[in-house]
């Protein structure tokens, strides 16, 4: 189908490009240039002939902080999944630090910078919380032989427990280290999830949803913690709660049906009448 003309909305200072409902077709605010760090070329994934995510071109920038919102079902866990590689496009590519990584698995992803959390909290229970960051940290932070070492029961060495220990501390779970993870509450099972991840030493981090199903407090010291480490990494947040990064992101895009309908400064993005009537079903 052929792409409708883009209208541009022009609010206070900056604008915000859509296309015609009629079209259903991708905005694009920002040429792909060299600089991008991580891109989706046009991507699509269908699930028996359902299309998840269609032809969605998007791009991050090195140091930005991304948001990317819609309703549920639009497609935002779906195009993370082709971003890591837990899913493999049947269109478009993923270019990551300028190398086409579109069918590179998730681990090798991982080893390269390219760093994800989930929606549901997904830890260890049964084992201590830096016990969860040893088994995170080991695959990435040594070789081979060094990890054979490891599952003789050396997994006590001053390079190991230091990347672990300087996560905990980035998200103030330090005295928590020696508990079961089961111990932990929801809120710091979350924030232990995201040790996980910067234990892994990201250059991009991807967040799914932070703070789902976290209470008011948790959120604030969740979003302390993003707050503190988005200036040493990219950064991109799929999250409901839009009152809570409007402020924290530099750039939001939007998904519906699959598609990325806008992309620019969030509360531009936020005030454009076919943004709220997709999200909010008024304009």
């Amino acid at each position: 189908m052929e792409s409708g003309p883009v209208k541009k909305n022009v609010l206070g200072s900056s604008s915000v490009a859509v296309r015609d409902a009629s079209a259903r077709s991708l905005s694009q605010t920002q040429p792909f240039t060299e600089e991008a760090i991580l891109e989706a070329c046009a991507v699509t994934k269908r699930f028996d002939g359902f299309a998840a995510v269609s032809k969605v071109s998007w791009s991050l920038r090195p140091g930005e902080v991304a948001g990317i919102i819609g309703p549920n079902g639009a497609g935002k866990t779906t195009l993370f999944n082709l971003l890591t590689g837990m899913f493999p496009p049947n269109e478009g590519s993923v270019r990551f630090r300028g190398d086409d990584i579109t069918r590179c698995p998730p681990h090798k992803r991982v080893k390269g910078g390219l760093v994800r959390t989930f929606q549901l909290v997904s830890v260890f229970d049964r084992i201590t919380v830096r016990e969860n960051l040893v088994l995170a940290v080991i695959p990435v932070a040594v070789t081979r032989a060094r990890r054979a070492q490891f599952f003789l029961g050396q997994s006590d060495s001053p390079e190991i427990v230091g990347m672990c220990d300087e996560a905990l501390r980035l998200v103030g779970l330090e005295r928590k280290a020696m508990c079961l993870a089961m111990q932990l509450s929801y809120g710091e099972k979350r924030k232990l999830e995201i040790a996980l991840a910067l234990s892994l030493r990201p250059v991009v981090l991807l967040l799914d949803e932070p703070f789902a199903g976290l209470s008011d407090g948790e959120i604030a010291e969740v979003l302390e913690l993003v707050q503190r480490v988005k200036s040493t990494l990219s950064l991109v947040i799929i999250e409901h709660k839009i009152s809570q990064i409007v402020d924290l992101v530099t750039r939001l895009s939007v998904m519906h049906e699959g598609r990325l309908i806008a992309d620019g400064v969030p509360r531009d993005v936020l005030a454009d009448s076919w943004v709220r009537q997709v999200y909010w079903g008024r304009a």
